[in-house]
């Protein structure tokens, strides 16, 4: 038979589909919305599996709702800027905006290949200046508002990259790019006040129905509410100091109290800023990143003050007060009180400087005698060797009853924490979006008109210099505001500013004035459906759910909230990982397979050591070229492939012969469709029976059904099963309507899948339908099926019967059964307990 020639068709149809604009969207406000948005990706130059995995997904739910007759809003963009691109411009001397944009147009190119029902009307980059204008002129809006402000503070410092990291861009002590260990260095910088919408920013996610669970508790943690106590600890010492106040979740271990641990920048440290000691020990200190994990996993070290502080429930007890370089000034008062017993970074620091660990927690299960000696015990329990808060239930009973008796003595009170922390936005590099603003000789800001937006970068500088390129270019910093000479700020925004309301201007790609037009937004916001990796849960997200809130503040005709109301998460693509003998990564295209043994291509003497499969990443060089995929075997087989091997959530194991497979699978849905031509023509008057019909309404179901519940993995698996019946029933009596009329309604349903081999075969057939195909509830009800028989409410066997048939009619097929009647024989039935059409329960 003749094969499928998906080159020339796929061709064919991308080409028509630009032609055609066919999936440009339009305000219509007649016709139902639906806005489908997929992860903003940065502009590598190459796409890679995890982009066709994402963006299939997205395709798929478009493309569906399209022919469900909304008006769809399917939009593409880049996350352009970025330190990525400086440093490859530096490496290979080029201007990271031509860099940039070549490599736009490479992967734009690549991804049309896929098929995808893109509206590239709406494409927008986070470098153009008609993007970053709007950006500039949001930010001097939150100025306004005092939502953003500049102070010096102490920062993550990446050594490699010389730029601040957000906390949330500090993985495990390590720069999220550079992988260089982190520091802390204090400047002067630009925040937005996201601490503001604390509250709000957790409210929110009890709203969020359509999200996974899990992203909501991952955000939950990170706002971090917490609850908890003031105190208020007298100092005894040489110095003029008569107390500190601290901040703790649990007062209720204050009998457990061995030391006070202050941050280097408490006021306190004034008083040792001549001290070569302590300068030598704040040094130190700069080592360690400011983010919870650089903190729990570096060293704990302390310079001992010749401070006392006594503990306010038991003034006998005084302890030393150190600074310590696990305390921060902006988390309650740069000053805890550590109770080793019970706090793992506390248990350290006073194993490092043999002060006393005392238990006052002990586990249920435990008795009086218990004693830690390892590790910290934070577990719940009972309070023990704490006078009066002795036999208190930790923590239901003891931090409440705690607090209660430090208010009451004056020496506390009740207080609400927050984790998150304030967004800082500057950051030291050229490749990113200018800050509005600009300063005086004396350092005072100036705000730039928005008249003067957007502020530009320069071009042609040079990249390599040390530090921030910006502040070397005297004459671009160089500005004239109201006959006033100043000096633009050098700092650029942090990419993430620019993904935190991409979403919004998809909505109005061309608006000139402003960022949006409040139309449109009212229109299609919020995105109806995000998918992303859930790598995306705290930043992307986070961040864009407070920038809704930052432009809404004090704004009446805006006051859109959330963002996204629905949330999907995909799963990722993994692939084998290969090392030669040396260690070093191997990429499959340098292996050979001899004898089912792997070897390296160039050099076939050196086996392969292979390891285990894990997410596809150059740096392990495990990665499959999408472009290769979709020369070889198609885009219809690369997006088969990629929905069918696993549930969309989960990770999906890329294989040969999984690819393999699709593209066979595809030439017999060829195949068939060349049989269904055929029989056509014979033109039959009548049709054998209705097992074709019906077969083709229970596919429609069951594909409906698991494309609303994101089940596509289960659509293939449908696909598979349509076509071995078609395949076989094809061969007996149908009329030319009723085959044209089924075949119609299977393509139809293929077409978010496969759509040039759909579109194809409409074609063949003459349709002009391009709507989802509506399923007959009569035609799908099954009309024998299985009933259980339970008796006593155990199982005893299964007797087939039609739809619709009645108790006592179910009673007497099992009397006339050989072997369920056995169970009634000499019986007395109480009761019977009969679920129509599926259940019969017998109680004797």
């Amino acid at each position: 038979m003749e094969r499928y020639n998906f080159k020339l068709i796929e061709e064919k149809w991308q080409k028509h589909w630009e032609d055609n604009k066919t999936f440009s969207s339009k305000i219509n406000k007649a016709k139902k919305k639906f806005y489908c948005l997929e992860m903003f990706p940065y502009p590598s130059g190459k796409i890679h599996m995890g982009h066709v995995r994402n963006y299939t997904i997205g395709d798929v739910l478009a493309r569906y709702k399209s022919l469900q007759g909304f008006n769809v809003l399917h939009p593409m963009g880049w996350d352009s800027f970025g330190m990525p691109a400086e440093n490859a411009a530096k490496q290979n001397n080029l201007d990271p905006k031509i860099w940039t944009e070549n490599n736009i147009e490479n992967m734009k190119t690549q991804l049309k290949k896929l098929g995808l029902s893109i509206d590239w009307d709406r494409e927008i980059s986070t470098c153009s200046e008609d993007y970053y204008k709007h950006q500039q002129n949001f930010f001097l809006e939150l100025l306004e508002k005092k939502l953003v402000y500049r102070k010096e503070n102490y920062v993550n410092w990446d050594p490699v990259d010389e730029t601040v990291l957000a906390n949330e861009q500090v993985i495990d002590g390590k720069g999220w790019r550079s992988g260089a260990p982190v520091e802390r260095k204090k400047l002067n910088q630009w925040f937005f006040n996201i601490s503001k919408f604390s509250q709000d920013l957790l409210d929110g996610l009890d709203q969020l129905e359509k999200w996974p669970n899990k992203v909501k508790v991952m955000q939950k943690n990170w706002i971090g509410k917490s609850f908890g106590c003031e105190i208020e600890f007298k100092i005894e010492g040489n110095l003029p100091i008569d107390n500190i106040k601290c901040f703790t979740t649990r007062p209720d271990t204050l009998f457990g109290f061995s030391f006070l641990a202050l941050s280097t920048d408490h006021e306190i440290s004034k008083f040792y800023k001549d001290d070569p000691e302590f300068k030598k020990f704040r040094e130190e200190c700069s080592k360690t990143g400011t983010t919870e994990e650089a903190i729990a996993v570096g060293d704990k070290i302390g310079f001992k003050t010749s401070l006392l502080a006594i503990n306010p429930l038991d003034p006998n007890q005084k302890v030393p007060v150190y600074f310590a370089n696990f305390v921060l000034m902006d988390y309650g008062f740069g000053a805890v009180f550590g109770c080793p017993a019970h706090d793992q970074r506390d248990f350290d620091f006073a194993k490092k400087y043999d002060l006393e660990i005392k238990t006052v927690v002990k586990p249920n299960d435990a008795d009086d005698a218990f004693k830690v000696m390892d590790e910290a015990y934070s577990g719940s329990g009972i309070i023990i060797n704490s006078k009066f808060l002795n036999g208190l239930k930790v923590p239901d009973q003891s931090v409440i009853e705690t607090i209660n008796l430090l208010e009451q003595k004056k020496i506390g009170k009740k207080k609400i924490n927050f984790r998150l922390k304030d967004w800082g936005i500057s950051r030291q590099r050229y490749w990113g979006c200018p800050i509005p603003v600009a300063y005086d000789s004396n350092g005072n800001v100036y705000p730039i008109p928005k008249s003067m937006l957007p502020i530009k970068l320069p071009s042609d500088i040079d990249l390599k210099v040390k530090g921030n390129p910006l502040d070397g270019q005297d004459d671009w910093k160089k500005i004239v505001i109201n006959g006033k000479t100043l000096s633009r700020e050098t700092d650029t925004l942090d990419t993430f500013v620019c993904s935190s309301w991409y979403y919004l201007r998809f909505c109005s790609p061309t608006n000139s004035e402003y960022g949006f037009t409040k139309n449109e937004i009212d229109y299609w916001m919020p995105v109806d459906q995000y998918i992303g990796g859930i790598e995306h849960a705290i930043l992307h997200l986070l961040y864009s759910r407070f920038f809704m809130r930052a432009l809404s503040h004090e704004n009446e005709s805006f006051q859109i909230k959330e963002p996204f109301d629905g949330l999907f998460t995909q799963g990722m693509v993994c692939h084998e990982t290969y090392k030669d003998p040396d260690g070093n990564w191997i990429s499959p295209e340098e292996i050979e397979t001899i004898n089912g043994i792997k070897y390296l291509k160039k050099d076939n003497t050196k086996k392969i050591k292979v390891g285990p499969s894990e997410s596809m990443s150059k740096s392990k060089k495990n990665t499959i070229d999408p472009e290769n995929i979709i020369t070889n075997y198609g885009a219809d087989a690369a997006r088969l492939f990629i929905l069918s091997d696993s549930p969309p959530h989960k990770d999906v194991q890329w294989s040969e012969d999984g690819i393999n497979s699709s593209f066979k699978f595809i030439q017999k849905l060829w195949s068939l469709n060349l049989k269904v031509l055929e029989k056509i023509k014979n033109n039959k008057l009548n049709d054998q029976d209705e097992e074709l019909t019906k077969e083709t309404n229970k596919f429609i179901k069951k594909v409906t059904e698991n494309l609303e519940n994101f089940s596509y993995n289960k659509i293939i698996a449908n696909m598979h099963e349509i076509y071995s019946f078609w395949n076989k029933q094809i061969e007996n009596s149908y009329s030319k309507e009723t085959i044209i009329e089924n075949f119609e309604k299977i393509l139809l349903s293929f077409m978010p899948v496969i759509p040039h081999f759909s579109n194809e075969c409409l074609k063949l057939i003459n349709s002009k339908n391009f709507q989802w195909p509506i399923y007959s509830d009569k035609l799908v009800q099954e009309e024998v099926g299985n009933i259980v028989i339970q008796v006593n409410g155990k199982k005893r066997g299964l007797i087939q019967s039609e739809k619709g048939t009645t108790e006592d009619e179910i009673l007497e097929k099992i009397s006339k059964d050989e072997k369920l009647s056995k169970y009634l024989y000499q019986q007395k039935i109480k009761r019977k307990i009969y679920i129509k059409g599926k259940l019969i329960n017998i109680i004797v």
